[in-house]
């Protein structure tokens, strides 16, 4: 063989070789790549082929499939209650990523996880039957909240305070998922949400923090009983009324001008909502102590999954003693989630433990065998200590029974809460945010409950907007809910 057949010869060869290792990357690579695609069509068709798993509430599946006519997508998803569990289910569409637990549990009901193929399934290459993702949720608490809530935009979240089982997750105004699902019909159902200004694709209860307002003076207090500043709720503190921010000429003044708050002991000062106490104490504690006692609560965490992944509540860093002030009385850039209030409460309702909170009890393949358990061993820390946790509750009962929060009394149940009136806006122009977070037990079967609620916007009058007003009778109703035999 003469020179210029060999060289041409090798560099054939070498043109083979690139070949098959180009058509083995496409294969091993660029096809999973392609594959996985939110753009492949064929990924639609094989997701919709067949009746999905569904998401179960209290033995009942809230979700379904539904046959399609003159399609390639063979099902589409359906849901039972939709504007009701929408902040639970999320959506699963033809035409748009899913969301919420339907997008997190996507692999299990639509049966690619790889835990629910058989032997014979891996033998096949067929796609196993779909799972189901059980929730924590309780139809008569979800119930009471969506009901409560009503016309007006804002959220709330239920939580058993000794289990970490999400009760409850209701965001309103809310929406239909179903009117998602088809591809026909999903475009313009997707403008006109995302057009509406009230924001109803938007999971108030767990994705979208605001200034909680004075609910947050708990987590100061709770800093202020376990730094030792004060060794009781009913300690006399060092709290001028009024009580001008450090630097400025500016006081922080109270919502009632009457009310005894110089030199108020924590109770006093939870009762009548006292800023010039918990600005002062924050400023004492320093920004430092208060936001570790924070996010021992659970602010600043990115990594919130219940199994949902909740937006961080946040306090802030590098603040002025005057801006360490406003935030010790939940204003200037604090901001937190109704989950994450209602963490708050939960953590002092059981003896300054929180267990994590978790809307999914297990997930388990189409026969009901368990692939995952989430209520076995959820996880639990201590935030405060028990002593701690007593006096806050002893304090929150207080506020119930005699101060800002007496709308959420219940009959035969022992209930401890916090109001908050949150201003914002340009000079506190815009209406204010109404709270309240709370704790309950009945007095005859033990049964416990954490609640918060966050009214963002209602139809009262801005003189009229109060957490006791607003928040608080929604409160009642949830706890009342969960309370129940």
């Amino acid at each position: 063989m003469n020179k210029t057949i060999r060289r041409a010869s090798v560099f054939a060869l070498l043109l083979v070789f690139a070949l098959l290792v180009r058509a083995t990357w496409v294969q091993f690579y660029d096809g999973k790549a392609l594959a996985d695609d939110k753009d492949n069509r064929r990924n639609a068709i094989d997701t919709y082929a067949a009746p999905l798993g569904n998401i179960i509430v209290a033995g009942r599946s809230i979700t379904g499939s539904a046959r399609t006519g003159g399609s390639d997508l063979a099902y589409r998803r359906t849901y039972t209650d939709g504007k009701l569990y929408a902040a639970v289910t999320g959506y699963a569409s033809q035409s748009y990523a899913p969301t919420q637990l339907e997008g997190i549990y996507q692999d299990v009901l639509n049966g690619t996880d790889s835990r629910l193929k058989t032997a014979m399934d891996t033998i096949t290459d067929k796609r196993a039957d779909p799972g189901n993702v059980v929730t924590t949720v309780d139809p008569d608490v979800q119930k009471a909240a969506y009901r409560a809530l009503g016309n007006n935009k804002g959220a709330a979240v239920a939580i058993d305070p000794t289990t970490g089982r999400i009760l409850a997750v209701v965001s309103t105004p809310s929406y239909d998922p179903s009117a998602l699902t088809d591809a026909g019909t999903a475009g313009a159902t997707w403008k006109q949400l995302n057009a509406d200004a009230d924001k109803p694709l938007t999971n108030r209860a767990l994705r979208q923090p605001l200034p909680p307002g004075s609910t947050f003076k708990l987590v100061v207090a709770a800093a202020a009983l376990e730094d030792g500043l004060y060794s009781s709720v009913d300690q006399k503190t060092d709290s001028p009324d009024p009580y001008t921010l450090p630097g400025t000429t500016r006081a922080l003044s109270n919502e009632n001008p009457a009310a005894p708050c110089t030199n108020a002991s924590i109770r006093v000062a939870l009762r009548y909502s006292c800023n010039n106490v918990f600005g002062k104490m924050a400023v004492d504690l320093g920004q430092d102590k208060v936001r570790a006692m924070a996010e021992k609560f659970g602010f600043d965490d990115d990594r919130q999954d219940v199994p949902v992944r909740a937006y961080p509540s946040v306090y802030p860093k590098g603040m002025e003693r005057a801006q360490t002030a406003l935030s010790g009385i939940g204003q200037f850039d604090v901001t937190a989630t109704p989950l994450q209030m209602a963490m708050v409460s939960a953590a002092i309702a059981d003896d300054g433990k929180l267990v994590s909170p978790h809307m999914v009890a297990r997930i388990t393949d189409s026969g009901g065998d368990v692939l995952k358990d989430y209520d076995e061993d959820p996880g639990t820390r201590r935030i405060v200590g028990s002593s701690t946790a007593e006096q806050l509750r002893s304090a929150m009962r207080t506020v119930v029974e005699q101060g800002t929060g007496t709308n959420a009394r219940i009959p035969g149940a022992t209930v401890g809460g916090k109001t908050g009136t949150a201003q914002h806006g340009e000079n506190n122009s815009k209406t204010p945010y109404a709270w309240f977070t709370s704790y309950a037990k009945s007095d005859t079967n033990g049964k416990e409950v954490a609640v918060a609620v966050m009214v963002e916007q209602s139809d009262a009058a801005r003189s009229e907007v109060s957490g006791n007003g607003l928040a608080a009778p929604v409160a009642r109703s949830v706890m009342q809910a969960a309370l129940k035999n």
